[in-house]
């Protein structure tokens, strides 16, 4: 079976350079089209289609925000829709954000035709596809963080209570204390204490790290749900 995909840009030029580009491959066909995310998402409910090409800039839902919906929607199918980002721009928000929400590649719209074709098709077969660009942009920032070779093995989440793993969760995701403490209904100061708890127990220098950290054990996961929800309740604090 060909690897379904469907086209999503703003743009009519771009989108029919896509086409053509995809549909010259013998294992490749374009099942639909959409110009905003909006549209991307009502589309891929009707076609289910094995990969999504999401442009990122686009007015009203943007493609993250489409991507997001789109891999809650997909989540509970037997049948994964994938979302590979494609923009000219390779700012730091657009590649984390997108990634964040569920994607499982990034490319720039300069890409050569048969890296798209190949792009496409390892993302429909379960790989995730980056931009060397991007890759060497990511690596670059985040290298810094990660531990050394010779550290010990890290502190487990495990040793967090569930309200500290709530905490740790909400900031992964890059929320504020303000909003941490609006969602589970609790003091500023408590959240802050929390943190502070979290980063003592983990041996953690400061927030960025705890963020890292939490990606690195999984306990964030690119297009987790952004309200976490724990088995077991603690009392408020």
């Amino acid at each position: 079976m060909p690897v379904s995909v469907l086209l999503v840009d703003d743009q009519p030029l771009v989108r029919a350079g896509f086409r053509l580009i995809l549909e010259s491959a013998p294992n490749v066909s374009v099942v639909g089209e959409a110009s905003d995310g909006r549209e991307a998402v009502r589309e891929v409910r009707g076609l289910l289609p094995d990969v999504v090409l999401m442009d990122i800039r686009m007015p009203g839902v943007d493609g993250i925000q489409a991507t997001r919906q789109i891999v809650e929607w997909a989540r509970p199918l037997g049948h994964r829709v994938r979302v590979l980002a494609l923009t000219t721009f390779d700012l730091d928000e657009y590649v984390i954000g997108v990634l964040r929400a569920g994607a499982s590649g990034f490319l720039l719209k300069d890409v050569p035709p048969a890296e798209l074709v190949s792009a496409v098709e390892l993302v429909a077969g379960g790989a995730s596809v980056i931009s060397p660009t991007v890759l060497n942009r990511l690596l670059d920032r985040f290298a810094p963080l990660l531990p050394s070779p010779e550290a010990g093995p890290e502190p487990s989440a495990d040793t967090l209570t569930v309200r500290e793993r709530q905490v740790l969760r909400l900031a992964a995701k890059g929320w504020s204390n303000g909003e941490i403490a609006a969602h589970l209904v609790l003091g500023e100061a408590t959240v802050k204490s929390h943190v502070g708890s979290i980063l003592t127990k983990l041996g953690l220098r400061d927030r960025v790290q705890a963020v890292v950290h939490a990606y690195e054990t999984g306990l964030v996961r690119p297009g987790q749900d952004d309200h976490p929800n724990e088995k077991t309740q603690e009392p408020p604090a």
